[in-house]
């Protein structure tokens, strides 16, 4: 099996500072590595010295990989005195080690390692991930290789190099594993063979079953490929250069959008047009602009019989795609064969101004229209503004684009469908209707009682009270109900009390309708008012104003009805959810901080349609975070989309998830529903206060083949606390808010509450103009996550085997104890619990600084990155196809019968399995409630018994006694112990269950 290496490329060193006044010092680099040590050769009088030098580091365990640290030290030796000094560091954490096929080369500021050092500077370094086949594939003639086997404790490798010139040839160190290294375990690493020539991968290897969970260290996450990994980078954005999540200012002035890469656009704003020359015999004007820019032509709309029109529609054109110095605004005339020309005006693009914010809008100017050869046309001018800027400009959101061009040509107007939006969730209420009774029903047949029941009705949403069977027409219900409505309200609260005739045959007795806006909003628990209401024949009588007025007899119902405003209507997982505030904002507290998103770029898209023959994807990007939605620009006809769109959230709740997800528009093609290409759930206090996160997420989707990675998704994302006590207040405070815990409600109430809460979402937002579509909505809010999936189930499973790992892992330890394994650690654990039983005070205190200790210890493994999805977590790895089948077909079923009768019987299989496990745990607690039920009355007299001289005997020893005689025993040695069963184990297992009684 092939060994892991890290790789190390020293490449050069940039502007160091000189150590003495002659610079006559030599210049090297010392990398360190788990005590692995290795030195570049000297550069002489050299302030910017260039190695191009490779090293390689041998891995004792890749699971660790990311938990590791590479440390660079750039040193200044002085050959007179033969000593060293320090010019600086770079540490490299192992979360940002990458394939060979994606390490380019970085250029990392050096870091002081006291706080009065003089550092500056950069050093350049490539380092990445390889194996040994790899590296018994470089090709020798472009290395010259010098292998030298090394201890991996030994102080340094220097090789015997001379100072030569910066073109001389590249050295290669390798460094050999001893002898008595410890093999890597084969069952959870395996080393891939290389894709290509020079190029190293390592890989996880998939298998039928997920990676030993339990074993995995505590509070970690299990290692996946290399390719479905969360990558750092370090991107040049408008604040500067980002480099380990701190800002390294440029000499560019400061932005607002300061997370997103600057891009200049030419803005052209075409305002207004006067006296424009008739074209048609009858004298009339159908006029539209065309603003061309090379190969790129927007179009505004046309008026019809209109000189004089007015526009004011806005352009923008990439600066770095113009390929033309001149911009040409044609008026052209809407004609049925062919459109005529009426006039145009051309600019010189290098002669345009900028304009950066907050400067005012540029004003508008009037051009006389020329003709073709550039003459002044005699009648007609033009008012447009036309300015360089950036995605800052107040006019960006509102114009049209020339990355969604080709969408104006195949199907005009279609362009709508393509613009960037900001969105805000609708207002959900809980409506609570409690239906208490109805006084003198009013049936057809005046010989028997009704059969009665109430309708209750708000849109969609139905719910019936059980049919009442009383001798009476004043019938009793009582029955609470609760519903989802959605500000402003549009739907009424229906109350329909029907008879119940046959069992397919009803009667309506009468009806009420309730406008939203008429009911009492509560944002508590304290009582509502009933009210009754008469009951009319019709839904026109119901909605009949004045109806109440006439004198008439009339069937009333008793009914109480509220808004519950103290409650935070769930329209997501409970799991991840964005916003955890109530309806009522009155009980909102302050916001604690600010959420800042930089959408940058998406890369190695798969193509999800064919255009002209060759794949392609129309993408654009949807974040969510609270109630507010953001929609970016759809990028025609790109597999590498750059977005750099920046929008800003304020944050309440720290333990709330940013939901980014990238679709394709297929609106753009006519199709009825977008594709989804993948998402990121980023969790806000998994980050760190003021740190810029930069990093490259693989968008991992689950298809009926399989989990594939459908590109990568670059973003940058900052969360800034505004008070830091307050944010630590929230920890202490109830995850939901108060209405949750005092009238709670139950987890078939809450499934149902949220799917017509993400019913309601979906129809509002589709309305919008763009509008966000159902399926997007769905799956950014996960509606369909309650649906049953064999493999969900198994990677729930292995997660609580993970969380009870600890505990697995101690009883083996102390099973080892027991068992003399170790003498030296069974003595030590003896001395170690006859202090803690002699000196009980003491074992509080010891295990609240052992978890101190520990998490101390564990602050060096805490995660670089922000959690991403993991397929090994998912279990969507090792999924076999036909339980991927199952989870992705319809509810209800559509496969054939067979299909069906299989899945159900492997279903039997589980719940079987399942149904043992619960029998096993009953029994074991019904045979402690058979220690004095008198069951088995032998038993029982023997644990009486036994009890009466436990009793006497520890009323009259000290309890430290008897525990040290427990803990002794317990701990006893194997020559004292016997192969079977102590007494207390059989007499346990003898007592009888409840098992004899089953069927």
């Amino acid at each position: 099996m092939s060994s892991l290496r890290l790789g190390v490329e020293v490449v050069s060193a940039h502007d160091l500072v000189p150590k003495d006044g002659q610079d006559s010092s030599g210049v090297y680099v010392e990398l360190q590595f788990e005590g692995q040590k290795f030195r570049t050769s000297l550069k002489e009088r050299d302030l910017s010295p260039v190695w191009n030098e490779n090293f390689y580091f041998n891995v004792t365990n890749p699971s660790n990989l990311r938990d590791l640290t590479l440390d660079a030290y750039v040193y200044s030796h002085n050959k007179a005195t033969d000593k060293k000094s320090f010019l600086g560091k770079v540490s490299l954490t192992g979360s940002s080690f990458v394939p060979l096929s994606d390490a380019v080369v970085l250029h990392y500021p050096l870091e002081k390692q006291r706080i009065w050092s003089r550092v500056k500077g950069e050093l350049g370094l490539k380092v990445f991930v390889t194996d040994d086949s790899y590296m018994s594939s470089s090709n020798p003639r472009h290395t010259t290789q010098s292998t030298m086997n090394v201890d991996p404790l030994s102080a340094e490798s220097i090789p015997n190099t001379s100072s030569n010139e910066r073109g001389e040839s590249r050295r290669t160190f390798r460094h050999l594993p001893n002898s008595d290294r410890r093999k890597q375990n084969d069952n959870t690493f395996a080393a891939g063979p290389p894709p290509k020539p020079n190029v190293g991968s390592y890989e996880m290897r998939s298998g039928p079953r997920p990676p030993n969970i339990v074993n995995t260290y505590a509070g970690s996450m299990p290692m996946q490929p290399g390719e479905y990994s969360v990558k750092e980078t370090s991107p040049y954005l408008g604040g500067g250069r980002i480099v380990g999540g701190r800002v390294i200012p440029s000499d560019r002035p400061n932005s607002t959008y300061d997370l997103v890469e600057k891009m200049q656009y030419l803005f052209v704003r075409v305002v207004k047009a006067r006296d424009l020359p008739a074209k048609d015999v009858t004298g009339s004007l159908d006029p539209y602009v065309e603003v061309r820019v090379g190969n790129y032509k927007g179009t505004t709309k046309y008026f019809e019989r209109k000189q004089n029109p007015e526009w004011n529609e806005v352009f923008a054109f990439a600066k770095d795609q113009l390929q033309t110095s001149v911009l040409e605004v044609v008026v052209m005339d809407k004609d049925l064969v062919m459109d005529d020309f009426v006039g145009l005006v051309r600019l010189d693009t290098y002669e345009i101004p900028t304009r950066v914010p907050p400067d005012s809008p540029l004003a508008p100017e009037w051009y006389r229209l020329e003709d073709e050869n550039g003459e002044k046309i005699r009648k007609g001018e033009l008012m447009l503004a036309v300015w360089y800027g950036t995605q800052a400009d107040e006019a960006f959101p509102e114009a049209w684009h020339s990355d969604a061009s080709a969408a104006t040509d195949p199907t005009p107007g279609i362009y709508g469908h393509t613009r960037g939006k900001v969105y805000h969730s609708p207002k959900l209420w809980y409506v609570r209707v409690f239906i208490i009774e109805a006084q003198d029903l009013l049936v057809s047949d005046k010989g028997r009682f009704p059969d009665a029941y109430v309708r209750v009705q708000i849109g969609n949403q139905v719910f019936k009270t059980k049919p009442v069977q009383a001798r009476t027409m004043n019938p009793v219900w009582r029955e609470e109900m609760l519903f989802v409505a959605a500000e402003p309200f549009e739907e009424p609260l229906v109350l329909t009390i029907e008879d119940r005739l046959a069992s397919t045959k009803e009667e309506t007795i009468g009806k009420v309708i309730v406008p939203l806006t008429q009911v009492h909003r509560r944002a508590d628990d304290k009582p509502v008012r009933s009210r009754w209401f008469n009951l009319e024949k019709s839904t026109s009588a119901a909605m009949d104003a004045d109806a109440g007025k006439k004198d008439k007899f009339y069937t009333r119902l008793h009914v109480q009805v509220c808004l519950e405003g103290g409650y935070h209507v769930l329209d997501e997982s409970a799991y991840y959810s964005t916003d955890l505030r109530p309806t009522a904002k009155p009980l909102w507290k302050n916001s604690i901080g600010v959420l800042e998103l930089g959408i940058l770029n998406a890369d190695g898209l798969h193509p999800v349609k064919t255009r002209d023959g060759k794949g392609a994807s129309d993408t654009y990007c949807v974040a969510k975070y609270g109630q507010k939605w953001v929609r970016t620009r759809t990028i025609i006809n790109s597999l590498s989309p750059k977005y750099n769109e920046q929008y800003t959230w304020e944050v309440y709740d720290p333990a709330t998830v940013l939901v980014v997800g990238v679709f394709d528009n297929s609106q753009i093609n006519g199709s009825n529903k977008d594709t989804k290409i993948g998402k990121v759930r980023i969790r806000l206090s998994t980050l760190e206060t003021g740190r810029v996160y930069t990093h490259s997420y693989p968008l991992l989707a689950l298809h009926p083949s399989g989990v594939k990675k459908m590109g990568e998704l670059h973003l940058a994302i900052r969360f800034s606390c505004t008070s830091l006590v307050n944010m630590m207040y929230i920890y202490s405070r109830p995850l939901l808010p108060k209405m949750h815990y005092i009238r709670p409600l139950t987890p078939m109430q809450q499934d149902m509450l949220r799917h017509q809460a993400v019913t309601l979402v979906a129809a509002r937002l589709s309305r919008a103009e763009p509008p966000l579509r159902r399926e997007v909505v769905e799956y950014m809010s996960d509606a369909h996550s309650h649906l049953w999936s064999m493999r969900r189930s198994k990677a729930n499973f292995f997660r609580l085997m993970s969380v009870f790992s600890g505990l697995l892992a101690f009883g083996k330890w102390f099973g080892e104890v027991c068992k003399w394994k170790n003498p030296v650690t069974t003595v030590l654990v003896h001395v170690l619990f006859g202090m803690l039983v002699l000196f009980p005070e003491l074992i509080l205190p010891t295990a609240f600084l052992y978890m101190f200790i520990i998490g101390l210890w564990n602050y060096r493994y805490r995660p670089r990155h922000p959690p991403h999805m993991n397929t090994r977590i998912s279990y969507a790895d090792g999924v076999p196809p036909d339980e991927l089948d199952e989870e992705f077909d319809t509810f209800p079923t559509s496969r054939s019968p067979d299909v069906v009768r299989f899945r159900y019987d492997r279903l039997r299989s589980v719940a079987g399995k399942v149904q043992s496990v619960v029998g096993d745990i009953a029994s074991q607690g019904e045979r402690f409630q058979a220690l004095i039920s008198w069951r088995d009355p032998r038993a029982t007299v023997i644990f009486l018994l036994f009890s009466l001289v436990a009793a006497t005997v520890l009323y009259a020893t000290p309890f430290q006694v008897v525990a040290l005689i427990c803990g002794t025993y317990v701990m006893r040695h194997p020559r004292l112990r016997h192969k079977v069963p102590s007494a207390p184990i059989n007499f346990f297992k003898r007592l009888p269950a409840h098992t004899d009684s089953m069927l």
